[in-house]
């Protein structure tokens, strides 16, 4: 659902900006003036819309038009080969979602949602708040980069450019140019397809560019930042299993799970990920430390069939399992409440008894720790502090922890800012790669619909000589490519908010 703290504060700002403009347009003493006011800074309100228009940024548009007309040439070339592309490849792809969403309708599986490649975007349901900042810069700055390629493309083919603004609609941000539509009626179909197929261009390598900084980021970052050396430590949850006096702490680099080494965020989850997925490691004990005054517990045999042999109460015991020394025979086990950590400390994993031989001169055993079945047992090594003892699910570990690639070089480096670089730049992908797949659709009042128009000029003007039969066929793919997007949005819609 979506949070009603966030659609209060909406509702209500949105509604003292319309009862302000409502007022001093009805007010005989402040109209004219605040009408000026408005016109003089090319202001527009409407309820849940604001929008601003300049000429301040024509002459940048027509200076970026005059570099290297050559290159520009086979530059927007490429974007009308790319737009014709993408219009068929945004077609193919809103059907494939549509099909996912109505099938995780019908299965009720998460998983399928966190597959598709497109998914309705709500601020505050499936975008964190603390991540609204980075989604509406992001956004912004993909519909910004979207229409300075309309633009130079438009000055590029001698259409006129009135101006650039940006807009408000309900809380999402955008940008346009508002080209003179005489001039561009002028042109021929090929040169409207360059400027009307600039905007998802752009917006593709806007996303191709972010992508590379992505992937160059460790590099640019190498004199301040290291990588490779573990996982940093930048947050844990309060009152997690991480959380705590031996836990682990902000700033802490995590260098190993278990036997499995960690050298960046990735190792980490992949880790996580095989140690819930395969049998509990154990660890190599000396035969002779196997003894009575131990305190060996009865054991007994929890409601799942795994079997346990200390205190509920007990906060430093643990239940290991092992084979009697004298028997080798895997039915014959022993189990023994011991302090765990001292059990654990400087021994070594193993699966098996002949793991422990191989390393090791004395007689040992390997004793594993008798748990319920998805539960754990895991030495998270972070030095040069001991380890830490993590008893439980694994991926709670995972999410009570956020980690970083990048460790400081220098103390008074910021441990949040190759973070906030990281996150931002996701963002960027991800939204300037969606506003080029939803303005190739084909449909009423995006981009779609004057590059279909456009290449319906072009490559039919010969085969259907009537106009009036190609704006009919027009019409039609017009019609289903804004149903197709409809549907994909009401039904995304639904699946993030009801339910």
């Amino acid at each position: 659902m979506i949070p009603v703290p966030l659609l209060v504060c909406v509702m209500a700002a949105w509604c003292a900006v319309y009862l302000a403009d409502t007022l001093l347009r009805s007010s005989p003493t402040y109209r004219f003036s605040y009408e000026s006011w408005l016109a003089s800074r090319g202001l527009m309100l409407s309820p849940f819309h604001v929008r601003w228009q300049t000429t301040m940024f024509n002459r940048l548009f027509a200076y970026c038009a005059r570099i290297n007309p050559r290159a520009l040439y086979l530059w927007f070339n490429g974007g009308l080969v790319f737009g014709i592309v993408a219009m068929l490849g945004s077609v193919v792809l809103l059907i494939q979602t549509l099909q996912q969403t109505l099938a995780q309708m019908t299965t009720n599986n998460p998983r399928m949602g966190a597959q598709q490649a497109l998914q309705v975007v709500v601020p505050g349901v499936n975008i964190p708040t603390s991540q609204l900042a980075y989604f509406f810069i992001a956004l912004l700055l993909s519909g910004v980069i979207h229409e300075l390629g309309h633009a130079v493309a438009a000055l590029r083919e001698q259409v006129r450019v009135n101006g650039f603004g940006m807009f408000v609609f309900v809380v999402y941000p955008g940008a346009f140019v508002d080209l003179f539509t005489t001039h561009l009626n002028l042109i021929s179909p090929t040169q409207q397809l360059r400027i009307f197929c600039a905007g998802v261009w752009h917006n593709f390598v806007l996303c191709v560019a972010a992508l590379a900084f992505l992937f160059l980021l460790p590099l640019f970052l190498f004199p301040v930042y290291s990588t490779g050396s573990g996982a940093l430590v930048t947050e844990i949850v309060q009152g997690s299993p991480a959380d705590g006096p031996r836990g682990l702490s902000v700033g802490d680099i995590v260098t190993g799970l278990e036997d499995c080494p960690v050298r960046g965020v990735e190792d980490w989850s992949s880790c996580l990920f095989h140690l819930s997925h395969t049998p509990q490691t154990g660890y190599c004990v000396p035969v002779a430390s196997l003894q009575p005054s131990w305190a060996h517990g009865r054991a007994f045999k929890r409601l799942d069939g795994t079997m346990d042999c200390c205190s509920n109460n007990s906060l430093t015991d643990l239940c290991f399992s092992y084979i009697k020394p004298q028997s080798r025979n895997d039915r014959e086990r022993e189990y023994a409440c011991m302090p765990v950590r001292k059990m654990v400390t400087g021994t070594r994993a193993c699966r098996t008894d002949s793991d422990c031989t191989v390393h090791s001169s004395a007689a040992s055993v390997c004793v594993t720790p008798s748990l319920e079945n998805q539960t754990r047992f895991i030495r998270v090594t972070h030095p040069p502090n001991t380890h830490m003892l993590f008893v439980g699910y694994p991926p709670h570990l995972q999410y009570a922890v956020s980690l970083t690639n990048f460790v400081p070089r220098f103390g008074f480096l910021h441990l949040d800012l190759p973070i906030f670089l990281e996150t931002f730049f996701k963002y960027v992908v991800s939204l300037s790669g969606a506003l080029a797949v939803v303005n190739s659709v084909p449909c009423f009042a995006l981009d779609g619909q004057w590059m279909l128009n456009a290449l319906l000029e072009a490559t039919l003007a010969h085969v259907v000589t009537d106009r009036q039969k190609r704006e009919l066929v027009g019409f039609f793919l017009l019609l289903g490519g804004s149903a197709l997007l409809a549907a994909n949005v009401a039904l995304g819609l639904w699946m993030v908010t009801a339910r």
